[in-house]
């Protein structure tokens, strides 16, 4: 697909699932720029719903970059256990805050880069980091909805690596629609374009998705 077909077929893919979904959601809860690093680092091969049942206690318990990074790791790995891979999410967010503390002052650092040097914390982390906290679009947050569904409506070869589909995204995804477009594919993922039983015959992007269209052909 040549580029200006790219940007107006996304255009269009926009247009339709803001219409569809005025609400997106629901995704992490947070109220401070730390505790969404933690919760995004925790939802790694995790639902939000889960990873929001455990930080209703965790947030309570552990309100400082210090807090974890002093936090005892026997129990930090029980604390976080439900949201799976405990053990190496418990070592990341204590050695976060090992490292907020000692070379950030204790602060969430405010820079796309800088934040990837976190534990724990990639370019999907970082830029949902980026976009929701201090409102600057570096990059698409490539999560598994995104990097599923993208490539279905010709956006990335089939197949391709979450690093091919982010870059693909970024050169057509409008900055201002970053964040937008991730949160938009995650709540039609989980609603119709479901990756076990897509729903095709009832997608309102069917007729831009080549894969959706060889699916009804099939039915």
């Amino acid at each position: 697909m040549r580029v200006k077909e790219s940007h107006k077929k996304m255009n269009e893919v926009l247009e339709r699932l803001k219409k569809e979904y005025p609400v997106t959601g629901p995704f992490l809860d947070w109220t401070t720029p730390l505790e969404l690093v933690v919760a995004t680092a925790l939802s790694a091969q995790c639902t939000d719903e889960r990873v929001n049942m455990v930080t209703k206690d965790l947030f309570k318990k552990y309100k400082t970059a210090q807090d974890y990074a002093q936090a005892d790791i026997s129990a930090l790995e029980q604390e976080v256990y439900s949201t799976g891979f405990y053990r190496n999410k418990a070592k990341n967010l204590k050695k976060m805050g090992e490292v907020l503390v000692r070379d950030y002052d204790g602060e969430v650092p405010r820079d796309f880069k800088e934040l990837q040097k976190l534990p724990g914390v990639a370019k999907k982390t970082a830029a949902i980091i980026m976009s929701k906290v201090f409102d600057q679009h570096e990059s698409v947050a490539v999560d598994t909805h995104v990097h599923r569904i993208a490539p279905l409506l010709g956006f990335a070869p089939l197949g391709a690596s979450i690093e091919q589909v982010r870059k693909s995204l970024n050169g057509i995804v409008p900055t201002e629609d970053y964040l937008n477009i991730n949160e938009l594919m995650i709540t039609h993922g989980r609603a119709v374009c479901i990756a076990r039983r897509p729903q095709c015959a009832k997608c309102i992007l069917i007729d831009l998705c080549p894969q959706g269209q060889n699916n009804i052909k099939d039915i």
